[in-house]
């Protein structure tokens, strides 16, 4: 079964290495008229706001139960990740998109070409630290899973997001680089604003495929697989239960909701049937820490 990552610990990563390149990439946007270095100086800078939104969405998500939300606001947490999807959609790839539209009408010559290759390295460095500090917590996660398995069955959507928005940076970078550096080799700007516009769908492509994942959990998506089969494993071999007939679970950000229908021996009634059902319940939940609500069923066997 797989670990519990720190995903609090990653976005504060992530939220440092973004601020810094981002500031190291407008300085050189600004001195050089590179238009992929202000695509990429936006990137990081809608990359800080998207990181603040996760630590809102997560403390939002530790609030309590109430009345009007008895199951608590876990799953606010996915609220806030659709936003940064859609902020790294439209903040990050729309305007990538339109500044390299801009420049493959209206090609610049760059001005202090080397600054910009500085920066850009630079750049790669500080998020290749912030990507090591995600990928130590998505290993904690993914259970010996491939990352991309693990991407797509994961239920932790912060640290989905902030995979996705690290190796979108990551590979932006490479492309303005790559940009930068024949713009400076031949002369041709056009390189310049190719390199802006690839950006701009590679940021495009990266918030749709991470909004879809988290579209799952924000309609209402069950625990891991794998958990799935451990929790219905463990109730089949409690002595108390004849054999599961339902399994419904839901995610609600860091806590499970569980909801099960089994098989009882009914030649046992009335209290001692309740002492059964409640002895499972303080079982399961001591087992998988993550159960915070159970709902049990009981059905006579055949």
């Amino acid at each position: 079964m797989s670990g519990k990552a720190d995903s609090l610990k990653t976005i504060f990563y992530a939220l440092g290495a973004n601020f810094v390149i981002f500031l190291s990439k407008l300085a050189a946007a600004v001195f050089t008229g590179s238009g992929a270095l202000l695509a990429e100086a936006i990137h990081s800078l809608a990359d800080c706001g998207n990181q603040i939104l996760l630590l809102w969405g997560v403390r939002q998500a530790k609030r309590p139960p109430s009345p009007d939300y008895p199951l608590g606001h876990g799953r606010e947490v996915y609220f806030w990740s659709f936003m940064v999807a859609l902020l790294l959609f439209s903040v990050g790839g729309i305007f990538s998109v339109s500044e390299g539209w801009h420049k493959l009408h209206d090609p610049q010559p760059l001005s202090m070409p080397w600054l910009a290759v500085g920066v850009l390295v630079f750049g790669i460095v500080a998020e290749s630290m912030s990507m090591r500090a995600c990928l130590q917590e998505v290993a904690k996660a993914r259970d010996g899973r491939s990352l991309y398995r693990w991407f797509r069955e994961s239920r932790q959507a912060e640290l989905v997001v902030i995979f996705g928005e690290d190796l979108a940076a990551l590979f932006g970078l490479g492309f303005a680089l790559g940009a930068v550096v024949l713009t400076m080799l031949t002369g041709n700007p056009l390189y310049d604003a190719i390199g802006t516009l690839a950006i701009g769908v590679l940021l495009i492509a990266v918030a749709l495929f991470v909004a879809i994942e988290v579209k799952g959990l924000l309609v209402g998506q069950g625990v891991d697989p794998a958990v799935h089969r451990a929790i219905y494993a463990w109730l089949n071999d409690r002595a108390e239960i004849r054999g599961v007939l339902s399994l419904i679970t839901l995610q609600m950000g860091e806590q499970v909701m569980v909801s099960v229908q089994a098989q009882m021996d009914f030649s046992v009634r009335g209290d001692e049937l309740v002492r059964q059902i409640n002895a499972v319940e303080r079982a399961l939940k001591q087992q998988f820490p993550a159960v915070r609500w159970m709902f049990f069923e009981p059905d006579e066997t055949d």
